[in-house]
């Protein structure tokens, strides 16, 4: 008699990790600077909360479909045909969108990293950003079309070289952290933090994005409620410590009335480096972070890809043969990839329409889909804590988002400039 081995929780918590730990981590310093570190770390941790809160709800409508089944089939049957449109536009510009921006940066760090090894002092090579974008996402798209498995044994890879990158950049950093500059005792009469609340909240909300591997891991694991649930808990909170962390590390050596330059450039992790060497020797940190972050990007492709994978088998009715995943396989990385290579520089506007859709499907349609299946499934093997007022709570934290994402637009919010 044979026995199925059970996937590690290990590896699906590092899918999760790894999806919600991307490369726009690095500007959440930047972005959280309004609000400083206190109040930093009380969004990320209020963020955390509602979006484990939110991917659990579609754990718990997820395991009354059959295993396979994404959010095409799922919000159809809940919550009708209309909700579905809006909810799989919403998926598909956003994870288009995301593996559209992980494909050119992760081109552009593959062609600077390629041309320096190959290079030599006879001889300079200039492998071209075309050919290094199709290098980056073909290779790691070979694992998505290989399987789930293969996607948690890559990526648990990543995340200990991102964890290992992450330790040598930031433990000079951590171990320099001024109290007076950690708490803002340098520039007390500057000390307004609450008019930036809604604006640093929207990148909070990005930095916790996985809801698209939940489908995914309810197959990988097999339908195991309790033990999707246990992933989805570790990997949101390892996400989690590495942002405490990282906040700590920069918000306490880099004066808050320093980061003018650095938001004047959008944020720019050169421009923070260069205002952070002020301060500390940062040459060394420069390397390891450029090391950090082509790990956070492959990993982030892998998560993210893998949910827009299972979401396109889904939706065209794809099954798991070699034919199946190679013709979702085209579907979910040739668009991206040939937007990329058209335009290698253009996905930062987009990017900044992407936080309102990821909004609708990741918050504002989990709530709603748990109080559809509660109403049409009473008895379920898998429940969210909390009841209906969990459901409203949730629902709060996305209309915040919205808000602050639509008055963002229009300039209506406070913007923090230094």
């Amino acid at each position: 008699m044979t026995t199925t081995k059970i996937p590690s929780l290990l590896g699906g918590a590092m899918i999760i990790a790894g999806t919600a730990i991307g490369a726009g981590m690095l500007a959440n310093p930047t972005a959280t600077a309004g609000v400083w570190f206190l109040g930093s770390i009380i969004l990320l941790a209020y963020t955390w909360f509602c979006m484990t809160t939110s991917g659990l709800m579609i754990l718990e409508a997820n395991l009354h479909y059959p295993t396979g089944a994404s959010f095409d089939t799922i919000v159809k049957d809940l919550l009708g045909q209309g909700w579905n449109i809006v909810n799989g536009l919403s998926i598909a510009f956003v994870l288009y969108i995301l593996t559209y921006a992980y494909i050119t940066s992760g081109g552009s760090i593959t062609q600077n990293f390629l041309n320096q090894v190959l290079s030599s002092s006879g001889s300079a090579v200039k492998i071209g950003r075309i050919s290094a974008s199709l290098l980056f996402c073909m290779v790691l798209a070979a694992f998505v079309w290989l399987s789930t498995k293969a996607v948690d044994r890559f990526t648990t890879v990543l995340i200990g070289g991102m964890v290992i990158a992450f330790i040598l950049s930031t433990s000079g950093l951590i171990s320099s952290v001024k109290t007076e500059v950690l708490f803002n005792y340098l520039a007390q009469h500057e000390g307004h933090y609450l008019p930036y609340i809604l604006s640093a909240l929207p990148v909070c909300l990005v930095s916790f994005g996985f809801h698209g591997n939940v489908p995914s891991l309810v197959k990988y694991y097999d339908r195991d409620g309790k033990r999707v649930m246990k992933a989805i808990f570790l990997g949101t909170i390892i996400a989690l410590i590495i942002y405490v962390f990282w906040q700590l590390a920069v918000q306490g050596n880099l004066p808050r009335h320093e980061f003018a330059p650095v938001i004047a450039k959008g944020g720019d992790i050169a421009e923070l480096l260069t205002a952070l060497g002020k301060y500390i020797q940062t040459d060394y940190i420069s390397v390891v972070l450029n090391f950090f972050a082509y790990m956070a990007i492959a990993s982030s492709f892998l998560g993210v890809s893998l949910g827009l994978f299972d979401y396109i088998a889904d939706l065209f009715k794809l099954d798991n043969s070699l034919l199946g995943r190679s013709k979702t396989t085209l579907i979910t990385f040739l668009p991206p990839l040939l937007l990329s290579l058209q335009f290698p520089y253009g996905f930062v506007i987009a990017i900044g329409y992407a936080g309102l859709a990821a909004t609708i499907w990741a918050v504002i349609v989990p709530a709603l889909l748990a109080k559809a299946t509660r109403k049409k499934f009473p008895q379920s093997s898998y429940t969210v804590y909390g009841g209906n007022f969990m459901i409203y709570f949730v629902m709060l934290f996305g209309i915040l988002n919205i808000v602050a994402q639509v008055a963002a637009q229009f300039k209506i919010l406070p913007t923090f400039l230094g």
